[in-house]
């Protein structure tokens, strides 16, 4: 594990963001103050609406607030101009979505590569580059493939690839395993897990309790404000998969008896409703 920096990466102040709905406004982040470490890996947790994919897009620059204060690394970004966010996106933000946004018709090498093209890297360099990132993310023997011959995790792995391939501060990952099965989503938080023992701030934005309990820290909002705010001792994913196996073994057994047999699991984990606080460590 990383140690985390006491510095702020993150450091947000009163910060407000409304919506304009006709005649009306909805005003979906009211007030928060958040401060997020340099090396912290961290999860957004709350139910649709309570603002969590609005904060991450006022994290990443991809929205603007309204009212408050955002600092990323020491510098302001209020009345940021659209080529200085831009900037700040190509080389101090990276992004994971839950649907990857691949492009199609390029292959996995081609894809991990496209953030450097657009920073005018040559192309042995980048497609070099590509490469590199991808053997760390351990899908070498898939750099030619497309999109539509990766499985849902090995598509994650090559978004995630694309997303460290420029060195940025803060890894934004919106629902990173919403359309992955549990084992292949622990795969994946072991993946995060170890972008943020290099030193990047990773931040992940998730409904799922047994995800966000593999992170340091969970932020939980309701109603567009931060309704507990508690850091937690990380499960391993490792265990994760391996209690998974297990019981996929045990399931198996009992389906090939010969007589009609209830399925005998092994305990699985509890997942708490969302708006339920951990218990402090």
């Amino acid at each position: 594990m990383a140690e985390v920096s006491r510095a702020p990466m993150i450091r947000l102040r009163n910060l407000h963001k409304s919506y304009d709905m006709g005649a009306n406004s909805l005003h979906v982040l009211k007030g928060i103050d958040l401060d997020i470490g340099k090396g912290e890996l961290v999860s957004i947790m709350g139910a649709s609406g309570s603002g969590k994919s609005t904060l991450m897009n006022v994290l990443g620059l991809l929205d603007k607030y309204d009212e408050g204060s955002y600092e990323l690394d020491g510098e302001e970004m209020d009345d940021l101009s659209e080529t200085r966010a831009a900037q700040l996106r190509s080389v101090s933000i990276g992004f994971v979505f839950q649907s990857f946004h691949l492009v199609p018709f390029k292959n996995a090498a081609e894809n991990v590569a496209l953030p450097l093209y657009y920073q005018g890297i040559p192309r042995r360099r980048r497609n070099q580059i590509a490469t590199d990132y991808l053997e760390k993310v351990g899908l070498s023997d898939r750099a030619g493939h497309l999109p539509r011959e990766l499985s849902g995790g090995q598509a994650q792995r090559v978004a995630i690839a694309r997303a460290l391939v420029t060195h940025p501060k803060v890894l934004l990952a919106d629902e990173p395993t919403g359309a992955l099965d549990s084992q292949t989503s622990y795969d994946i938080l072991k993946l995060l897990q170890s972008v943020q023992a290099e030193g990047v701030t990773v931040i992940i934005i998730t409904h799922e309790r047994d995800i966000a309990n593999m992170t340091d820290r969970i932020i939980h909002l309701i109603d567009g404000q931060i309704d507990w705010d508690r850091e937690i001792k990380r499960h391993d994913p490792a265990a994760e998969i391996g209690a998974a196996e297990a019981n996929e073994v045990v399931t198996a057994t009992v389906s090939g008896a010969a007589e009609p047999t209830a399925p005998i699991l092994l305990p699985e984990r509890v997942r708490p409703a969302a708006d339920t606080a951990p218990p402090r460590p």
